[in-house]
């Protein structure tokens, strides 16, 4: 009888243990299956083995617990093996479970945003209770979390509608040029408001000149204002393909919070899987160029469109290349220390000596010219600064260039697993892109044949690199929306032309230029060619309004019949003292007549000239008319309601 009851004991282990068994193996099976188009064929191998040995201890399991009279000990043999492989297909599960895990999370789901709402510190509002019989400004754009969507919650909380006028404007910075000017009281702006807009010259003491009186964040799903931003075009990695990098110059860790930034690194790259060729395209933040979600898609600083999200600066991207943009992935700065410093650093050939805060903005840090063995913060030094270098921003993307370079090339040293796990958690923390799990995973195979080739070479360039470079020129232009002169990086339309093409070609979308002749001397050096940098005969500037002040009569209507402007005189006879558009306007934006005021007469001199330019911008300051009749919604303000204001910003900007 006793031995009966432990005969059915083990048969009751053995079943346990199955169960267990099978749990284990369907674990890993489900797992191993999770990893699309990695070792394909290894893959179904494996899982057809341990269903095979899933089947054979079912049999033998099965077999066990119908045999009442089987010995105890003839199982103890099954039992170890049951053990051990569920301790091997957990082990395995487990682990592909937490790095399939740890990639999925680099694709951000969900995003915390934050607004406040900003007063002029001069302002006698402390509280947003204290904000009565005020105009109050949102962005017009339902998709924006922080210019409208939080803003209206927060409007709703506070009826803020019953006893505030809210008004709609197409950009933040037209909100803020009213907030200043006084039109507006209070202002709906990203709580990171003050990284954002203090390089502009006349708002660098934005933080100083305004206080927030009220701050709400809000977890919301990405895919909920951008589906853009969540999921690609469904394209494979196994064809040509771009993708837009943008560096995000934050103090903090991670991107779970929006990190609009100000578009610091935007550098596009194409990818040729079938050649392991890439371009790649740094685009200088200054670029003047037409913004797809502003309001008649006007040009401006490339940079704002980071402003308006992610979605934003990609359509403007590929508005204006015409080229389409397959992914993105958007960088903490933060990240690229870590991801450089758990590779063992990068070796780069510095151009020059340069310092720079570093990525907590606590000490400086200095790299010295030459070649270069840097860890995290020194390639952050050569990655960021642009003051110390001759060409600025221009220079400063090459330098991001030679940086991925040198990150490629030391990525076939990674050598174990620890290194790789340690790489894998940096770019969940902060890295954010709307590649999916499977496209990511896609890469496997890109790498291999790029490991393949770096064994047979032996050059360090695992990856062909064609640098690619969007000549231009700058100018200063009058910004309708910030009521201030700044300075623009104008392209030149021929450079654009030829770095288009290139990307093109590298996509396979257009047919290779075969070179049928090349030159070289043993007496010089070879630099490698960079597309678009040229010399170009022509430049394509725009033709802008004059500042007419001090001009007589008869210079300014000269000048306005050779370019074919109507200009009108009020006042006096002699100089100009004052216009009715601003200085540095472009001249196909301008619309009416120009009406240019003078004094004194013609005999007038200089000093007096002066002092009545001085006298008349006194008596009659030229700010912006209020209409108390003006609609909630409206936002384009009469010509005559406009600041010509004579302010100027500069390439540092």
């Amino acid at each position: 009888m006793e031995e009966n009851k432990k005969k059915s004991k083990n048969r009751v282990i053995i079943l346990l243990l199955f169960i267990f068994t099978l749990l284990a193996s369907f674990f890993a099976i489900y797992n191993i299956y999770l990893l699309n188009s990695i070792e394909n064929m290894i893959r179904y191998i494996i899982m057809g083995i341990l269903l095979f040995i899933d089947l054979f201890l079912f049999l033998k399991t099965r077999k066990i617990w119908k045999r009442k009279t089987k010995k105890a000990s003839k199982h103890i043999g099954l039992i170890l093996f049951m053990i051990f492989y569920i301790l091997v297909n957990a082990t395995v599960g487990g682990i592909i479970f937490y790095l399939y895990g740890t990639i999925n999370s680099i694709n951000k789901k969900w995003v915390t945003y934050s607004s406040s709402l900003v007063v002029l510190k001069e302002n006698q509002i402390e509280d947003v209770a204290d904000l009565k019989d005020g105009k109050i400004g949102i962005l017009d754009d339902s998709s924006s979390p922080e210019g409208y969507i939080i803003p209206n919650e927060v409007i709703k909380e506070n009826k803020l509608k019953e006893e505030n006028k809210i008004k709609k404007y197409d950009t933040y910075t037209e909100m803020l040029s009213y907030l200043y000017s006084g039109k507006l009281d209070a202002i709906f702006l990203s709580s990171d408001y003050v990284s954002l807009y203090s390089s502009i010259e006349d708002y660098q003491n934005i933080g100083e000149e305004t206080k927030v009186i009220l701050k709400k964040e809000k977890k919301i799903l990405k895919k909920s204002t951008s589906s853009r931003e969540t999921s690609s075009t469904g394209k494979s990695v196994k064809d040509p393909f771009t993708i837009l990098l943008m560096g995000i110059d934050s103090t903090e860790e991670g991107l779970d919070k929006n990190a609009v930034a100000n578009g610091d690194s935007l550098m596009l790259v194409t990818f040729n899987p079938h050649t392991l060729n890439a371009t790649m395209l740094s685009i200088p933040r200054d670029s003047y160029v037409p913004i797809s979600c502003f309001s008649g898609k006007y040009e401006n600083k490339i940079t704002h469109a980071a402003w308006h999200g992610t979605e934003c600066m990609m359509q403007t991207i590929e508005d204006y290349f015409g080229i389409d943009i397959d992914y993105y992935a958007k960088v903490n700065f933060k990240g690229l220390v870590h991801l450089v410093d758990n590779i063992g650093g990068i070796d780069v050939e510095v151009p020059a000596d340069l310092c720079t805060d570093d990525s907590s903005r606590g000490y400086e840090v200095c790299i010295e010219k030459g070649f270069q063995h840097l860890d995290g913060e020194g390639a952050l030094v050569l990655s960021r600064n642009r003051k110390q270098l001759a060409g600025g921003d221009l220079d400063r993307g090459q330098n991001q260039q030679l940086v991925i370079q040198a990150i490629i090339n030391k990525m076939k040293t990674i050598s174990n697993v620890g290194q790789f796990t340690k790489i894998l958690n940096t770019l969940s923390t902060n890295l954010d892109t709307n590649l999916s799990t499977p496209q990511i995973l896609s890469f496997y195979n890109i790498g291999k044949d790029i490991l393949a080739k770096s064994l047979n070479k032996d050059d360090s360039d695992i990856v062909s690199m064609q640098q690619l470079f969007l000549q231009g020129d700058g100018q200063m232009i009058y910004d309708e929306n910030m009521k201030m002169v700044l300075w623009n990086y104008i392209p030149n339309k021929d450079s654009k032309k030829e770095i288009v093409s290139a990307m093109k070609q590298n996509l396979e979308l257009e047919d290779h230029e075969i070179i049928k002749e090349f030159s070289f001397s043993i007496n010089e050096p070879y630099e490698k060619e960079i597309i678009g940098s040229g010399p170009y005969k022509t430049n394509y500037l725009y033709d802008l309004l004059p500042d007419f002040t001090g001009d007589s009569q008869a210079a300014a209507s000269s000048w306005a019949a050779r370019n074919g402007i109507r200009v009108s005189f009020t006042g006096g006879n002699g100089y100009v003292l004052r216009q009715s558009q601003p200085a540095g306007k472009r001249i196909d934006k301008l619309t009416g007549t120009v009406v240019l005021t003078c004094g004194g007469t013609t005999t007038t001199t200089t000093e007096t000239k002066k002092e009545e330019t001085k006298k008349e911008e006194t008596t009659k300051p030229d700010e912006p008319k209020t209409n108390e009749n003006e609609e909630e919604t409206n936002n384009d303000p009469s010509e005559s309601e406009k600041i010509p204001n004579e302010s100027s910003g500069t390439p540092s900007e």
